[in-house]
């Protein structure tokens, strides 16, 4: 049999006066706006962005140097010499950030990767065994900070090649070089609390030199900020220890 029942569906969004009166009347909720498709902008034309300090920042090493030959540059000294500027740091930067891990070394290798050091890079060096677990430790700090400060350079190394008969004992043992010298010498794990931590770590090595470089900054200006930043991730990390603590004794 024929289904002779049939509703008509008017327009999308499209309203009837007697609609409209029982909206007015509140029989009806409120008729939903119209769709209108947002305005179309188009997108900014590189060519057309005003070439300012901030254009320049923008770019990358490989863009700053395909300006070399623009016009435009040419008729703007400022931002002549402010290119030049951008250029030389970002190729100091790429120089320096070269690091961010404990490279393994060898006794043949330790005067070409540490004494011999560039005067402007400091050197952590561990003196390690395996299946030490203080060595284990510490080398899990320091791989931390490796990461955390790539223009620092850690390298470690086993103790008996580095020092032949050097005692287990005095495992693991930091050594901070600088142009040459020693300027650190931490032996045993004891010398980094009672807890071992990398901002633990990193508050000893930084006590007196710049020791920990992120390539950011240098000098005591860098010393200040590394401290500044270390001692802040140590609160963090006792307070989320904390609430960790507390939610544990909670649920018990």
């Amino acid at each position: 049999m024929a289904d002779y029942h049939f509703v008509h569906k008017d327009v999308e969004g499209a309203s009837t006066q007697w609609d409209d009166i029982q909206r007015k009347l509140g029989n009806l909720p409120a008729k939903p706006p119209a769709f209108k498709p947002p305005s179309f902008t188009p997108a900014p034309d590189a060519d057309s962005l005003p070439k300012d300090k901030s254009w320049v920042d923008a770019k990358t090493e490989e863009e700053l140097e395909d300006l070399e030959d623009d016009p435009d540059l040419d008729d703007d000294r400022f931002l002549l010499e402010y290119r030049k500027k951008r250029l030389a740091e970002m190729r100091e930067a790429a120089k320096v950030l070269k690091y961010g891990s404990v490279v393994p070394i060898s006794g043949s290798d330790f005067i070409r990767e540490v004494s011999q050091a560039p005067p402007e890079v400091w050197v952590v060096v561990i003196l390690y065994k395996d299946g030490i677990q203080e060595c284990g430790v510490l080398m899990q700090c320091l791989d931390e900070l490796a990461a955390r400060y790539p223009a620092t350079k850690f390298v470690k190394i086993i103790s008996t090649d580095c020092i032949p008969n050097y005692p287990d004992r005095n495992l693991p043992t930091l050594l901070v070089y600088n142009n040459g010298a020693v300027k650190g010498n931490y032996v045993g794990l004891h010398n980094f609390g009672r807890r071992c931590t990398p901002e633990g770590v990193a508050l000893v090595l930084c006590q007196s030199d710049p020791v920990l470089n992120d390539g950011q900054s240098g000098g005591d200006e860098l010393r200040e900020a590394v401290l500044d930043g270390v001692r802040k991730r140590f609160i963090e990390k006792v307070v989320t220890e904390h609430e960790e603590d507390d939610h544990g004794s909670s649920s018990d």
